[in-house]
């Protein structure tokens, strides 16, 4: 091989990989109100949410919107200090607008833009907790950078979440120490799924993508243990 070709191949590792991407789900396309309601969830957490990468959900809208009012709500996403990577998968317009925009699909995102038939035929098969296995555990404390994300699966922490990390599952999460980072429970949309931890002090809890900041948290919940589900549409938190 000549060596030009050996230094091209060495120039970059590429790798696919789990990655901290909020999901930004549009009610309105009306860029000012857009734009304040960021500003307001920035100023509450700046530090979870300022320059934070995330993906553009339109499947809640009454209509796709075309590509210039798009461009319109991106730009009012970036203002506030966000910064937009994509859409989320959806229909075939949809992916036709991603690509007038030259923006990528994150087919992660598809189960919220389609849902599945829930039939009583196939109601058992399509639930998403069906599809969890034994759950993944984790003894090592995770650290400030770190991610641990357990797949179709509960995780399990015996040793603390540091601020900064983030763990992630698709299943429960279960902290048998002080969680200070972001916890992720129900990734894949499963909102039976909980959170539990020993010491409570997390910058973020979140199930199936419904969260709370720390800052939203009272006072007598944090430093001790705490447990998160879904009622409905609100995240509830209580002691154990």
């Amino acid at each position: 091989m000549a060596v030009g070709a050996a230094a091209a191949n060495d120039a970059v590792e590429l790798k696919f990989g789990q990655v901290g991407v909020a999901s930004l789900a549009l009610r309105t396309t009306d860029a000012g109100l857009l734009r304040a309601e960021l500003q307001r969830r920035i100023a509450a957490a700046p530090a979870l949410f300022a320059r934070a990468p995330l993906v553009l959900d339109l499947s809640h809208l009454p209509e796709l919107p075309d590509s210039e009012r798009t461009l319109t709500l991106l730009d009012s996403i970036r203002q506030v200090g966000m910064l937009p990577v994509g859409l989320a998968y959806g229909t075939v317009e949809n992916a036709q607008l991603a690509q007038t925009l030259n923006l990528p699909l994150f087919a992660k995102f598809r189960h919220a833009a389609e849902p599945p038939s829930r039939s009583p035929a196939n109601a058992a098969s399509t639930e998403p907790a069906t599809n969890v296995r034994s759950g993944l555990h984790h003894s090592k404390p995770v650290r400030s950078g770190q991610q641990v994300y357990a797949r179709r699966c509960d995780l399990v922490l015996t040793a603390a979440v540091g601020s900064g990390a983030e763990v992630i599952a698709d299943g429960s999460i279960h902290v048998y120490g002080r969680l200070s980072g972001r916890a992720l429970a129900g990734a894949q949309g499963d909102v039976a799924a909980r959170i539990y931890c020993q010491d409570f002090q997390a910058e973020l809890v979140s199930i199936a993508g419904h969260y709370r900041v720390l800052e939203d948290v009272p006072a007598d919940l944090r430093g001790g243990p705490v447990q998160a589900w879904l009622d409905g549409q609100r995240l509830m938190l209580a002691k154990l």
